[in-house]
């Protein structure tokens, strides 16, 4: 088998890599023929296993450690990606948070704070960046957002301002694939419902999936590699035409 290019190859940039679903979306993309720049935050040996798992795969992998509530260090992101790989055809805004589970009323303003910076803002700048290079280039590229299922319910009685965040990212995805559609580059959303991941143990309630179970018109929640699929779909040549989309995995 001949082996492709290297310069032939997409050159992608998936944020929250470590574990859950950006680590998912890195495992497919490695199978689907991308080179990686990925991003962690503290979890240094996780991330190094997944791009170990990358890399048995024949994929470049770099990696990449931030913390996205620290602006000035996520505007620095892209450029390290571009300058490891040599260019960026593909970005995934995965990384994000839910903040405290619990009552609206129980929030602090810091929290609220926190979730708008990762959720939001450090997407915002992530894809400004990769737009600006993209369109440079002359090359196009596409974008893919991870958003949530709560950013149309509202997630009352669990955390208001996370589906408030998604629904912020939701725009950004309409937004801008409108405005760059004519210069090569899609913009789109994917949007999971309850998934068996860490992120809501973070927010306080590690049962969560299990809790949601009678609720969820399939009787379980998702795993990260069910989200995975839709990702590699629109990052590729088969979604050519798929633009500002939002595909929610829900299970109904």
């Amino acid at each position: 088998m001949l082996e492709t290019p290297a310069s032939a190859r997409p050159t992608t940039l998936v944020t929250g890599a470590s574990r859950g679903i950006g680590a998912a979306i890195a495992d497919r993309l490695a199978a689907d023929g991308h080179d990686l720049a990925l991003t962690f935050r503290t979890r240094t040996q996780e991330a190094e296993a997944v791009a170990a798992r990358c890399r048995d795969q024949g994929t470049r992998v770099v990696l990449i450690q931030a913390d996205f509530a620290d602006l000035d260090r996520t505007a620095e992101v892209v450029p390290e990606a571009i300058a490891a790989l040599g260019s960026l055809t593909g970005l995934v805004n995965n990384a994000g948070i839910t903040g405290r589970i619990g009552p609206f009323l129980e929030a602090t303003g810091e929290e609220d704070e926190r979730v708008f910076r990762i959720n939001v803002l450090a997407p915002l700048l992530l894809t400004r960046a990769a737009i600006a290079h993209m369109t440079t280039t002359g090359g196009g590229g596409a974008i893919v957002n991870i958003s949530s299922g709560a950013a149309t319910s509202g997630a009352a009685h669990t955390y208001i301002s996370y589906a408030m965040s998604k629904a912020a990212l939701n725009a950004l995805t309409i937004g801008a694939a409108k405005e760059f559609a004519a210069q090569g580059v899609r913009i789109n959303t994917v949007s999971p419902g309850t998934t068996f991941t860490e992120i809501h143990a973070a927010g306080g309630r590690p049962n969560a999936p299990e809790e949601r179970r009678s609720r969820l018109p399939m009787g379980r929640a998702a795993h990260p590699h069910e989200i995975a699929g839709a990702v590699a779909y629109l990052l590729s040549a088969d979604a050519s035409y798929t633009n500002g989309a939002d595909i929610r995995i829900t299970g109904g």
